[in-house]
């Protein structure tokens, strides 16, 4: 991926997890969500964030070392986040068994972040 790709990618990702954090907040919340859907949307939304912001980082720092890191985290997203949403609002329990992949993404994320900046020559 380019740069320009990361930072539209993590512009997006940040688009979207706002907007749905404020449906979760005003919409869903009274309609759609009980406590404990509730609980696992916000959970999502606020690792959607958190990462969409290392997201942003990565794209930003333009170093290509952390390209994979990008691409974990970027996966993460998708599998973590989204799939506690849509457990959330659909109740399909399907969506409960990808979200540990999605954790282990970030994990692994992180550990090449860390990996990559022990290899950095500055």
């Amino acid at each position: 991926m380019n740069v320009r790709t990361e930072l539209i990618l993590s512009g997006v990702l940040g688009f979207i997890g706002v907007a749905l954090g404020a449906f979760g907040a005003h919409s869903f919340k009274n309609t759609l969500l009980d406590m404990g859907t509730l609980e696992s949307y916000k959970t999502g939304i606020e690792y959607h964030l958190i990462h969409a912001v290392v997201l942003l980082a990565i794209a930003i720092s333009g170093r290509y070392e952390f390209g994979s890191a990008y691409l974990f985290i970027l996966i993460g997203i998708i599998l973590f986040s989204f799939s506690l949403y849509f457990y959330a609002l659909f109740k399909i329990q399907f969506f409960v068994f990808i979200t540990p992949i999605g954790g282990v993404s970030f994990l692994i994320g992180w550990a090449l972040i860390v990996w990559e900046a022990f290899k950095l020559k500055i």
